[in-house]
C-alpha cells in the first residue's frame, strides 16, 4: 500500500487524513509516513547485503529526533557535519561506532567532543583540518590512524581521506 494516497477523495498518511493533521496542528506542517521511511532504508540495505557496510542517515537532512530513533532503531548510523548535529544524534541514541563526522571547519571544540564520544571516524577535508585533529587526538593521549578510499562520484581524481583514533 502507498503511504500517501487518496481515499474518497481524501488524502492521507498511512491511515491518517492529513486534513486532520491540519487542523490539529495547523499549516504549513510536516508529514512523514513511518512506513515509508522504514521501507526505504529496509530496501537500500537489502541491496548493500552482503557488503561490510553502514547506512548513514545525513542529520543535516532531517534533525527530527523521532525520524532520528526510527532510523537508528532500524540500524542506521548518522552523518554529522558540526557539533548540534552530533548532540542531535546522541540523543535520538545514536551508537558512537556508527557516528561519522563530516564538514569543513571543525573546531577544537567539535573535535575535542568527536574524540570524548568515540566516534566511527572523522573525515578529514584539509591539511590544517588534519593537523588540528592529531593534535586534538595527542592531547587526549589518542593517535590519528590515516584511512582513505575513492570518492565513488569521481573514482579517478577525488580521494576522501578519513582518520580515526585509537587509545595509545
Amino acid at each position: 500500500m502507498q503511504s500517501f494516497h487518496y481515499r474518497a477523495a481524501q488524502f492521507f498518511c498511512e491511515d491518517v487524513p492529513v486534513l486532520s493533521l491540519a487542523k490539529r496542528f495547523g499549516t504549513p506542517a510536516y508529514v512523514y509516513s513511518r512506513a515509508t521511511l522504514l521501507e526505504n532504508f529496509a530496501r537500500l540495505r537489502a541491496r548493500l547485503a552482503g557488503l561490510s557496510s553502514l547506512i548513514c542517515y545525513s542529520v543535516k537532512a532531517n534533525s527530527n529526533l523521532t525520524i532520528l530513533g526510527l532510523l537508528r532503531q532500524a540500524g542506521a548510523g548518522f552523518d554529522v557535519v558540526s557539533g548540534g548535529e552530533l548532540r542531535r544524534a546522541q540523543r535520538a541514541g545514536a551508537r558512537p561506532e556508527s557516528v561519522v563526522f563530516s564538514g569543513v571547519g571543525k573546531t577544537a571544540v567539535e573535535i575535542d567532543a568527536a574524540l570524548r564520544a568515540g566516534l566511527l571516524m572523522l573525515n578529514v577535508e584539509s591539511a590544517g583540518e588534519l593537523e588540528l585533529i592529531e593534535a586534538r587526538a595527542r592531547s587526549t593521549g589518542r593517535r590519528c590512524v590515516p584511512s582513505t578510499s575513492k570518492s565513488a562520484a569521481s573514482p579517478a581524481t577525488s580521494v576522501r581521506r578519513s582518520w580515526t583514533w585509537s587509545r595509545t
